[in-house]
């Protein structure tokens, strides 16, 4: 087995997003012991947003740019190592609303016509079955049903609406929010994450 571990805050050792991803991460390779773990730091060694010179490239296109061929080259190892895993864990916090344009990016060389999704007579499919996905995800407000922010979320939606485009449906969502209400309020949320997490079953 293997599992795909990638986070995406730019916070460091200061990120709630990284604390937590890391915690479901042992939480797995503890409840499947001898599972290989690949990571990915994409604020790290992120992608380059894409351009026509991508889009030549995918179309036979020579590639005469040496920064786009190592480009292209890491984008295929994304695709490659999430087609690879059986376990894939995201840690993901919202900034302005969605997703950090780091993982928007390792997103945009995931989502590939006919590697992980195909256009039939009923419409798109996604391709990829029999994958767990966790999300680690981290909010300084609260966007939840009903919350006054809750037009706002297009954090977790989002990602559950790409995931399940691409066939990824079996999602879990480990989520801290309100982390922007004061101490006792982030170490409720973290606390509250973390238990979640504890009680994950194989």
């Amino acid at each position: 087995m293997q599992l795909l571990h990638i986070d995406s805050s730019v916070l460091g050792p200061n990120s709630a997003s990284r604390a937590l991803s890391a915690e479901i991460v042992a939480k797995q390779v503890a409840l499947h012991p001898g599972i290989k773990v690949v990571y990915r730091d994409l604020a790290a060694d992120s992608a380059l947003h894409l351009s026509s010179a991508h889009l030549a490239a995918w179309q036979g296109g020579a590639i005469e740019d040496a920064l786009l061929g190592a480009d292209l080259a890491k984008g295929g190892g994304f695709l490659d190592e999430l087609l690879a895993s059986d376990i894939v864990v995201i840690g993901a916090p919202m900034y302005n609303f969605s997703v950090p344009s780091q993982l928007k990016a390792w997103i945009d060389r995931v989502v590939v016509a006919g590697k992980t999704f195909r256009y039939g007579a009923n419409g798109a499919e996604g391709l990829l079955k029999n994958k767990k996905v966790f999300i680690a995800s981290s909010r300084g407000n609260v966007y939840a049903p009903g919350s006054p922010a809750a037009a706002l979320e297009h954090h977790e939606s989002y990602l559950l609406g790409v995931l399940s485009f691409i066939g990824l449906t079996d999602v879990t969502i480990v989520r801290a929010e309100g982390l922007a209400f004061g101490p006792e309020a982030k170490e409720a949320a973290m606390l509250k994450a973390r238990a979640n997490i504890a009680a994950m079953a194989a």
